[in-house]
């Protein structure tokens, strides 16, 4: 589904990505594991083409998209659920949702089918503001927003930072029922390793701004775990 081959990226003059490859399988969950700033959120802005430059081969499902702008490539069926959120918190929770409609082909704005059994919190408060929402009810919020573009790829930029421990078990079971019920291709970013253990098919390591280990879950060992990851 998503191939991205000898990726480059920057900040400025930053250096950020350094010939990194990697590979989401069509309809699997890649955990893109690391410790804190080596590369992992740049990974995905690199993806959304958010970062200020970028070189190498990046492909959705067969077609090169590495010189596309931002909405053609959530157009092309990327959907981006960013660190933080990013909620516009003036906005209604139904506002928010069918603000991610725009990136749609076809049916046009509306609320995905899928949102009320995963989210029924926020079907049930859908002309609440969003900025009175909680942590973990705007990460729910963000989900939804991403889902109503319609993506065929999903990417998830730690989605269970800083939420509240009841509402973090919810997004962890929603995430793979949204890649076992729809069969969305998953890329989450990830520090919970026994999560990413459960719920992904494959991993991808990270360490300066390079995969430095990748595989099949099986192959996450506490061997790599512990050199990638313990601070």
């Amino acid at each position: 589904m998503l191939t991205l081959s000898g990726v480059d990226s920057f900040y400025g003059r930053s250096h950020i990505l350094h010939d990194l490859s990697l590979q989401a399988d069509t309809g699997k969950i890649l955990a893109v594991l690391g410790r804190n700033g080596v590369g992992k959120t740049t990974l995905l802005k690199t993806i959304m083409g958010l970062t200020d430059r970028a070189r190498g081969l990046l492909t959705l499902d067969g077609r090169d998209i590495s010189g596309a702008l931002t909405y053609e490539r959530a157009r092309a069926g990327i959907g981006y659920v960013p660190q933080g959120r990013q909620i516009i918190p003036d906005f209604s929770v139904r506002e928010n949702i069918l603000m991610g409609g725009f990136a749609a082909n076809g049916s046009g704005r509306r609320i995905p089918e899928i949102v009320p059994e995963l989210f029924p919190y926020l079907t049930d408060n859908l002309e609440r503001p969003g900025g009175l929402l909680s942590g973990g009810q705007q990460q729910q919020l963000a989900i939804a927003r991403a889902l109503a573009a319609q993506p065929k790829i999903l990417l998830m930029d730690e989605p269970t930072e800083g939420i509240q421990p009841n509402i973090v078990k919810q997004i962890e079971e929603s995430i793979v029922r949204l890649n076992q019920d729809l069969g969305l291709t998953i890329v989450v970013v990830e520090q919970n390793v026994s999560f990413a253990r459960v719920a992904s098919h494959s991993f991808a390591m990270m360490e300066n701004g390079r995969c430095v280990a990748a595989g099949p879950i099986d192959a996450l060992s506490d061997e790599v775990v512990a050199e990638y990851m313990t601070i």
